[in-house]
């Protein structure tokens, strides 16, 4: 059943897009049995969110990087997150800022940033999807991380990086693309 499920649906990517009430009653299962699915699938997304000696330290995109796209490659809109870090950059809390189109998504710098002060963040990474799946960064992408790491600068807050989710993700600091020096 489950192998089916994952070949119907373009594994669990595509799965976790289908609303509970699409997979009740098919392939046999029941409401518990969905529900258990969800289940499991909300977990995986909240092992993010441990107890704080058990918080997932992000020193490295790449550490949050394969997750988010878990979480992210789903969605059918763009969506901007923030993951809010502490002073020895584990994570305190994920956040959505913003949903926006199915290709665009105008975001306050203000809005980015009212979590991350309300919680005592030292750092934050920034995430978006493009739900084309492509990770290249448009110009509106690079103007936004110019604009959240000046912000950031003001607000003593280090914007470690800015990750473009699709099929996979990207580093937007690795690459250059709105981060100077």
């Amino acid at each position: 059943l489950a192998h089916r499920l994952l070949r119907e649906y373009h594994g669990l990517t595509g799965l976790a897009r289908v609303p509970f009430s699409e997979l009740e009653g098919l392939h046999g299962l029941g409401e518990a049995k969905v529900a258990q699915l969800k289940a499991a699938l909300e977990l995986g997304r909240r092992l993010l969110l441990a107890e704080p000696g058990e918080r997932l330290t992000v020193d490295r995109p790449d550490k949050i990087g394969p997750l988010l796209v878990l979480e992210m490659r789903p969605l059918e809109q763009e969506v901007l997150k923030v993951v809010l870090l502490n002073t020895k950059h584990q994570v305190i809390k994920i956040q959505d800022v913003h949903r926006g189109s199915i290709n665009s998504s105008l975001v306050r710098v203000g809005d980015v940033f009212r979590e991350p002060v309300r919680h005592g963040a030292a750092a934050v990474i920034v995430a978006h999807n493009h739900p084309s799946g492509d990770t290249t960064p448009s110009r509106q992408d690079i103007e936004v991380t110019e604009q959240l790491v000046a912000a950031g600068k003001l607000l003593d807050i280090d914007v470690l990086d800015h990750l473009i989710i699709g099929h996979t993700w990207a580093s937007m600091r690795a690459q250059g693309a709105g981060f100077k020096g």
